[in-house]
């Protein structure tokens, strides 16, 4: 059996900024897509959700407490323990352990949402398999990195390449040593 993979599915803009200092993704709506630039057919390839707070934070924001991923499993990482909802259970402590245990569960692949805090020790611990990088031909010259400076490397290999009108999307696996 084939253990689950953890796959970040994000966007970001050209010069590598997946939201403005202020949170806004203003900049990424304004791109001219393709239907839904993949998405649908990327949601189900996913059972279980991973969420940071702020992202999880924002989201219920923008959907004004519609939860948006309704009969997925859901996990959102918090500092400070929260009582589970009728859709997320919060979650904090040893990622590693916490990774571990979900990959090894019978399912579909595991969609890391974001954002850019959560990803960072996923990446310094080695737990992506794979990225999926949607570039939108927008400069924003600053903002909140998709990937922030730190004590890790990525040996990465291009699964495919796509376009949505203005989008590119980038796949690739991350090459395990």
């Amino acid at each position: 059996m084939e253990n689950r993979k953890l796959v970040v599915y994000i966007a970001q803009s050209l010069d590598g900024y997946i939201a403005t200092k202020d949170d806004s993704l203003e900049w990424l709506f304004q791109v001219e897509g393709e239907g839904d630039n993949g998405y649908s057919k990327f949601y189900d390839t996913v059972d279980t959700i991973l969420i940071g707070k702020r992202t999880y934070d924002w989201i219920m924001e923008q959907e004004k407490g519609e939860f948006p991923y309704k009969g997925k499993e859901c996990y959102v990482f918090s500092r400070t323990p929260k009582a589970a909802t009728d859709h997320v259970q919060f979650v904090q402590g040893d990622i590693v352990s916490f990774m571990q245990d979900l990959k090894s569960k019978q399912g579909k692949n595991i969609w890391m949402v974001g954002g850019g805090n959560i990803l960072h020790p996923f990446l310094e611990q080695g737990l992506v398999d794979e990225l999926i990088v949607t570039i939108a031909p927008a400069v924003i010259g600053d903002g909140i990195p998709l990937f922030k400076a730190g004590d890790y490397k990525l040996n990465l290999h291009l699964k495919s390449a796509n376009t949505f009108n203005q989008f590119v999307e980038l796949q690739y696996e991350v090459l395990h040593e």
